[in-house]
This record gives structure tokens, sequence and C-alpha cells, in this order.
């Protein structure tokens, strides 16, 4: 699926939404293992990472060629700033009406309003290939990216006490949340 849309960000500076392709593969694994190293609200840490710039070319030629998924970047000064996608979570005839959403972001370019694009696209990308519900998993600590969800019209359907494990022996609370598309 195609994707491209541009944006101006809070500070005045213009953003790109657009499909990763195979010559970001390396940008945007930097940025995979970066972001996955500034919070703990990601789902790995940056030493669990295995993806080789080959595999993650791959990846990005796949997604790129598929009619129903999608893997965008924000580009901001020619940086890849974040990262966001629609992943069908099966081609089930039971589940292919669901979508499953994921983002990060730098953490240099957070406050600026790449969170609300990239969401956007994601949402606009999930109504294109014909998805009736696109559903993320947030850490409910995350109140920045919970407020952000539920104001695109996310509704929370669940919670998982413990859905994260953090190394320091916590927990962290996850809220299941859906958005009906039609």
């Amino acid at each position: 699926m195609e994707f491209r849309k541009e944006t101006v960000l809070k500070d005045g500076r213009n953003c790109i939404i657009r499909n990763g392709t195979e010559r970001d593969a390396e940008d945007v694994l930097a940025n995979f293992v970066l972001t996955h190293g500034q919070t703990d609200f990601l789902t790995s840490y940056p030493d669990e990472i295995t993806l080789t710039v080959e595999k993650e070319r791959e990846y990005l030629k796949n997604m790129a060629e598929s009619e129903r998924e999608a893997e965008l970047i924000a580009v901001v000064d020619g940086k890849v700033a974040g990262t966001a996608g629609i992943y069908a979570p099966g081609k089930y005839a039971k589940v292919r009406h669901r979508a499953s959403f994921g983002i990060s972001i730098d953490k240099s370019f957070w406050n600026l309003g790449i969170g609300r694009a990239l969401t956007n696209a994601c949402i606009e990308c999930a109504k294109r290939a014909g998805y009736s519900q696109l559903e993320l998993d947030v850490v409910a600590a995350n109140e920045r990216a919970v407020s952000l969800y539920k104001s695109a019209g996310f509704v929370e359907y669940g919670r998982n006490p413990n859905g994260f494990r953090p190394r320091n022996g916590g927990k962290q609370e996850l809220i299941l949340m859906r958005l009906e598309l039609v």
C-alpha cells in the first residue's frame, strides 16, 4: 500500500510520512534500536533486537508491496524520526477485519506532533486496506500516548495488569484499545 503525506510540525519544520523502502533499511533499523532504548513503554530492549539490515530491507520491501499492511516512517530534515505500522493478525476469515497498530518515535522528536501524524496515517491506511477495526496495546503509565489514542477515537476494551515485566522486576499494566473504522 502506497502512502505519502506531508505535515508541518509544531516547531515549523516539515515532516514527510511515507512508506519505508528498502533504501531506508539501515536508518529504520537504527531508529528501532534507538527508540527501544529510550523508553520502557516499548516491547523490547535494544540488546534483544537481532534484526540485520538485510532482514530489515526484506521486511520493508514486503510491507511496501502489501495491500493490507504498511510500515510508515516519519522523516524530518532527512532523518527517520519515527516509525509506525499496521499489521494483520492473520489471514483467516474470522480475524480478517482486524489490524494491529504500533508506533515508536525518537525522543529528540517528541512533542512535535509526529505521534498524531503517524497515528492518523495508520488509521487512513487501515481504512484503505478494508479493515473495520484497529487495535493496540499501550502501557497504562504512558499517559501521553493513552491521551493521544483516546483523542483519535480509540476506546479501552480491557486491561492486562501484568502485560510487561521490565528487567527492573516491576510490572506494567497494558491497556487494550480499539478503534472502529466503519
